[in-house]
């Protein structure tokens, strides 16, 4: 489950008379770059690194293939990812890549010296693929990576390597992070160069008293392996976090006095703050309902606060941007060369912008109003505005807006009116240009490139706008919104039959989440899809479903958000159960025919609904489930649920096992072995649980399969025969 974040969207570039689709990958492990004055933008093709110069967009190949082939090779590297150094004259390269945990962050990485042609590699004495996280130095003469959990710098011009670090460990690990601050708090990037290249702030993560996890191995030998993983479960004390600043002349490493037990509280953002040696360090505490700013001086490790935020449930953490970037270093929002920064806070019971400065001045909201900020996009300081993303009107929908940076300006629009739906954009430097993409559940994913002003294509005649009759398909989703008995109005889509007819009564599948980590009910292209099911559920005669009930992170108010704290498996199986209800009394629903699917947090749900509601619910599929809510890793749990140690009834009253013997219909269960996010311990607490009751249930394990249950071969096509057999095996489709 991932730190809570509003914006996740596909991108796609609509340029010169043709949609130049780009996958989700290309743009997150860096396919595409703006240059740094804005003027010109950078993608990688076929040729090599293409430059495309605005507003005219002529392309030129800046770096070829050629170019990227090393000496002894007739092979050009295949570079998953780019970035140029600060004078733009060497480029970092990031090639044979491997994933760690969610995302491919090792690798081997390159720098092209553009003045002279030489291609160098990095950390050649080191393991192959093991390098991650390299960063050229500010002023451009060195390069820094991790490899087995140390720091190391390389001089680019001898090719010298030194260690800044030497004591990590599997356990002690040095700029980079554990699993669990990955996974929750999405760190991965765990160093920061000084801007005078002199210095190096990185984390330090001790996780040897973090206890392990073991996984099993039952398939690719005769004998069984452990697979160990050190994994705090809920309950259990977070791995010690400290900061420390290490110069790169002699390896002396000073440590930042941060106030707190180490093994009780967070560190979750740390920079360099903008043209000064000072640290910006956020920390929270281990319940996540205290935040607090040092600043810390790298030369002596002292720190003082400077601000300070406390919530009865929960802080949210902002993330501005994508957080699946290789290069993601979860920033502070800088301003005014570094004297304040952007801070979004719900204190008012709506997510907005403030202005925080870092030297004592009194915090001024900039955003105001009853709807939520969702994401940043740009800061215009010249001009004194702020664009970010907001839906006031539709929690479904993202749109662009701006509004003046001293807090006493008007909310204005910007993305077009006549596109109802999402908007997404990635704003050029300097703000002169932007990318501007959109869909909607019936309009494909197209992009333009647009001037960020006056939100004006380029190119007109190749804007959205102007193709959009291109891009439009006859809606196959409803939305809608449904009221329960207890006054709560939640948003739901729905895609009836083909040749829907009224009169006559048909199957309800609904797709479930319904905890923090992310909305279902999303007003974007392919909205209604399910990716487990062979075939169209429509064609087949199912009426299809989602609904997002109070907990989820839809841009409703903090209240909305934040009602499901220690409530989780209560208030939003409850909420879903009773908007079901209502849907029961449409006139073409068949209540006999009702069944429920999810996965991870829906799979959980999709038990608890089954459990808890079986007069509802007659068939759930339920995959990869948090089956007893103590099993799941302490930053997610402890978040939305507290401290077990304080208030277990809410862990238990919670847990799907808990109402286990209430099984009447029918349930396929489905987990990954392998699972190192939602163990698979929960599948034999849950089949313990349901074998005492003589619960007679259909239960698949596909050994050694993570989270997604993807790996392997002729896996996605099993799960999805198993999925739509079981369905129309269980709950039969069709109209009666």
């Amino acid at each position: 489950m991932f730190i809570f974040k509003f914006q996740f969207r596909l991108k796609s570039i609509l340029i010169l008379g043709f949609l130049i689709a780009f996958s989700l990958q290309s743009f997150s492990q860096g396919g595409f770059k703006w240059s740094n004055d804005g003027k010109s933008y950078y993608r990688i093709q076929s040729e090599g690194i293409v430059q495309y110069t605005l507003p005219n967009n002529d392309a030129k190949v800046l770096i070829s293939k050629e170019q990227l082939t090393p000496a002894k090779s007739e092979q050009p590297l295949s570079v998953s990812y780019f970035k140029f150094s600060e004078d733009e004259q060497k480029v970092l390269l990031f090639t044979n890549t491997k994933r760690v945990w969610r995302i491919h962050t090792k690798g081997d990485y390159w720098v092209l010296n553009l003045a002279t042609g030489a291609l160098q590699q990095l950390g050649k004495t080191l393991p192959e693929s093991s390098l991650m996280f390299a960063k050229i130095s500010p002023d451009g003469t060195l390069a820094a990576y991790v490899s087995n959990n140390n720091i190391y710098v390389e001089d680019l011009s001898t090719s010298k390597i030194k260690a800044l670090t030497t004591d990590g460990t599997k356990t002690l690990i040095n700029g980079t992070f554990d699993w669990v601050y990955e996974e929750e708090f999405a760190c991965r990037d765990g160093f920061r160069w000084s801007p005078d290249s002199k210095s190096i702030a990185f984390w330090q993560i001790d996780a040897s008293d973090t206890k392990t996890f073991y996984m099993i191995n039952n398939t690719d030998a005769i004998y069984s392996e452990l697979v160990p993983l050190e994994y705090p479960k809920v309950g259990e004390p977070p791995s010690a976090c400290k900061v420390g600043v290490v110069n790169v002349e002699d390896a002396k490493t000073t440590w930042m006095n941060i106030p707190g037990d180490v093994r009780q509280n967070y560190l979750v953002r740390m920079e360099f703050i903008p043209s000064t040696e000072k640290l910006l360090i956020q920390q929270l505490n281990r319940k996540q309902n205290h935040s607090k700013l040092f600043i810390a001086e790298p030369k002596t490790g002292a720190s003082k606060v400077i601000h300070e935020e406390k919530d009865t449930a929960w802080v949210d953490i902002y993330q501005a941007g994508n957080s699946y970037t290789v290069d993601f270093t979860n920033n502070f929002i800088w301003y005014n060369e570094g004297k304040n920064i952007l801070w979004a806070s719900e204190k008012d019971g709506w997510r907005h912008l403030y202005n925080v400065s870092l030297e004592g001045r009194k915090e001024q909201l900039i955003t105001k109003g009853d709807y939520d900020f969702t994401d940043l996009s740009f800061i215009d300081t010249k001009k004194g505005y702020v664009y970010f993303m907001a839906s006031p009107e539709n929690a479904t929908q993202s749109y662009l807006y701006r509004t003046k940076l001293n807090g006493k300006g008007k909310l204005e629009l910007m993305s077009p009116k006549a596109l109802q739906g999402t908007h997404s954009y990635n704003v050029s430097p300097t703000g002169a240009f932007a990318i501007h993409s959109f869909s909607n559940h019936f309009t494909k994913p197209a992009s333009e490139l647009i001037s960020l002003s006056n939100h004006e294509p380029i190119n007109p005649e190749n804007g959205i706008e102007a193709n959009i009759s291109k891009l439009t398909e006859t809606p196959k989703v409803e939305f809608f919104k449904v009221t329960t008995s207890e006054g709560v109005e939640m948003d739901g889509w729905m895609v009836k039959p083909t040749n829907f007819d009224a009169t006559k009564k048909y199957p309800v599948v609904f797709y479930v989440y319904s905890e923090p980590a992310t909305t279902t009910v999303n007003d974007t292209y392919g909205a209604g899809n399910n990716r487990n099911y062979n075939g169209s559920m429509a064609d087949d005669g199912y009426i299809y479903m989602s609904l997002d009930n109070r907990g989820t992170p839809a841009p409703k108010g903090r209240e909305w958000r934040k009602s499901i704290y220690r409530n989780i498996g209560k208030i939003n199986i409850k909420d879903q159960a009773l908007a079901a209800k209502e849907i029961l009394k449409w006139d073409f629903v068949d209540p006999e025919r009702i069944a429920v699917w999810g996965h991870s947090g829906g799979g959980s749900t999709t038990l608890n609904l089954l459990f808890q509601y079986p007069e509802i619910y007659k068939t759930g599929i339920s995959i990869a489930a948090i089956t007893n809510l103590l099993t799941y890793d302490n930053i997610y749990q402890e978040r939305y649920m507290g401290l077990p140690q304080e208030n277990m009834q809410d862990f238990v009253n919670g847990s799907a096992i808990t109402h286990a013997e209430n099984l009447k219909g029918n349930l396929l269960y489905i987990h990954g072995t392998g699972d190192d996010n939602v163990h698979y311990q929960n599948a034999e607490i849950l089949v313990n649980e349901l074998v005492k009751y003589n619960k007679q249930f259909q239960f698949m394990p596909y050994p050694n399969r993570t989270h997604g249950i993807r790996e392997g071969e002729g896996t996605t096509e099993h799960l999805k025969t198993l999925f739509t057999n079981y369905l129309k095996t269980y709950c039969p489709p069709g109209a009666r």
